[in-house]
């Protein structure tokens, strides 16, 4: 993925798209270190109940995110198929566990809807918007939105 940002046409974005049970979401591409397979975490007493524990990534402690439970969804039950997105979220760096990695988006702001207005506090907090591409709805996150600070910290 370290294409990612050539030959991009000015106002235009990469995004990284994946699934999470029968629907995509997206985040930018530019947040995302790497994507790995699963591993089993090591779960850590008095954490919030999205966050699966940490794994060792190479020396350091990588907190595990389960994107399902921290998006208001049923709570993942991994299997070798799913994935971690390791993104940096504001100054820390975490997994989100995913079903599958999907696509890589190249977007400008005009592909983007937003988020319609019967849509859940919850959603409004994390969604950025809406793409729609061929025929697919994709909901953009904003990472930074879905993981605030004290929450990173308490993983």
């Amino acid at each position: 993925m370290s294409y990612a940002g050539k030959n991009l046409v000015q106002g235009s974005r990469e995004l990284i798209a994946f699934r999470i049970g029968d629907q995509e979401f997206c985040v930018n591409i530019m947040s995302v270190r790497e994507i790995r397979g699963w591993t089993k975490a090591t779960a850590l007493p008095h954490s919030p109940s999205y966050v699966m524990g940490v794994i060792n990534l190479r020396g350091a402690v990588l907190p595990i995110i389960d994107l399902s439970a921290r998006l208001g969804m049923r709570k993942a039950e991994p299997t070798q198929r799913h994935v971690f997105i390791v993104a940096q979220v504001k100054k820390r760096v975490v997994g989100l566990l995913v079903e599958a990695v999907s696509d890589i988006l190249t977007v400008t702001d005009e592909n983007i809807q937003p988020v319609p207005e019967v849509s859940s506090e919850l959603e409004k907090q994390y969604a950025r918007g809406i793409l729609a591409i061929d025929k697919r709805m994709i909901c953009l996150i904003e990472l930074d939105a879905l993981i605030p600070d004290t929450e990173s910290e308490a993983a």
